[in-house]
């Protein structure tokens, strides 16, 4: 049973296991259920986001660590990191689907490319589950910076 919450945790409910991009496979989901909560509920609050963030980021790191010990350095599997990385690229974003798509986009953008340091805080913690975790939060730092760029862009062009 601990190994099933292990990987229904960190596979995202099993978007971590696409077959090709497991990691935008999760990171889409997220964005999809982001869309579908904003639909139901309206806007979501910053609080309610942070504290989100927090408990992805607390459950996230172990079973990362976790995940990583049974299957190897950083596997492609455990998308969860993807989770907290898009909880900080929607930080206070307002807007639409478009927006949301566009912040999605920044995401998996930065997220691949790791400019700025980012490439390094995958190595916190010798490469476990800090590090597996820190390098999508820093993603999704620079994403939410962009992503409120282009919600004004958006906007100011009646998007």
């Amino acid at each position: 049973m601990r190994r099933f919450a292990l990987h229904l945790i960190g596979t995202f409910f099993g978007s971590g296991y696409a077959p090709i991009a497991p990691a935008t496979a999760g990171s889409l989901l997220y964005t999809l259920m982001w869309w579908g909560a904003w639909t139901a509920w309206g806007p979501i609050g910053v609080p309610v986001q942070l504290g989100l963030l927090v408990v992805v980021v607390a459950v996230g790191i172990p079973v990362a660590g976790a995940l990583e010990r049974l299957h190897g350095e950083d596997p492609k599997l455990v998308v969860i990191d993807e989770v907290a990385g898009m909880i900080v690229t929607f930080l206070g974003v307002t807007g639409g689907p478009l927006v949301w798509f566009a912040g999605f986009l920044w995401f998996r953008f930065f997220d691949i490319l790791k400019p700025l340091g980012v490439r390094k805080l995958e190595q916190l913690n010798g490469g476990g589950g800090v590090g597996i975790v820190a390098d999508d939060l820093g993603a999704g730092v620079l994403a939410c910076a962009a992503t409120h760029v282009t919600a004004v862009l958006l906007a100011r062009w009646g998007l």
